[in-house]
């Protein structure tokens, strides 16, 4: 892992699991903020879903994306899943924000603003692939070696099976 991995990585982490203990401290804020949205999703939700267990378990799951991406171990899909975090934490935090006054309206610009770049960086970090090659890249290696290889053995066998006739008409 590269220096700039080694350093960027917890930087980046240290704010989703930042934010993921403080929504676990006070989960009653978060789910009062989750209320409005999962009210209109509860009719096509299969469960019963309960805000409070519900912020609990997006701030337990912040925190544990957050320190497997700060250690680099899952990196990719902590990242992917810190993003996707990120993005919905993005839009409840902008529809609950105070838009009353000029401040409110600045700060909930603000916080967007940072949210979006924070989840631009995971998104960034979901697709790094640290040097080595990604699977679209491997995949598409070992068709084209299969290929090679199936088109040498098609030779080879046609060689074998023309040798076999003329030995079987020579005979």
């Amino acid at each position: 892992m590269s220096f700039v991995r080694n350093l960027a990585r917890p930087m980046l982490a240290s704010s989703f699991v930042a934010a993921g203990l403080d929504k676990l401290k006070n989960a009653d804020d978060t789910a009062q903020q989750l209320s409005p949205l999962l009210k209109k999703a509860a009719a096509s939700l299969p469960f019963r879903a309960d805000e409070r267990t519900l912020a609990r378990v997006i701030g337990g799951t912040q925190v544990g994306a957050g320190v497997l991406f700060g250690l680099g171990k899952f990196s990719r899909l902590s990242a992917t899943v810190l993003t996707v975090i990120s993005l919905l934490n993005t839009f409840v935090e902008w529809r609950s924000a105070d838009v009353s006054t000029k401040a409110g309206r600045e700060a909930r610009r603000n916080q967007l603003l940072k949210n979006v770049s924070l989840s631009g960086g995971a998104l960034l970090a979901s697709v790094d692939t640290a040097g080595k090659p990604g699977l679209a890249w491997r995949a598409e290696h070992i068709a084209a070696d299969a290929k090679k290889t199936t088109g040498k053995q098609l030779h080879k066998a046609d060689k074998a099976v023309r040798r076999a006739v003329e030995q079987a008409t020579g005979a």
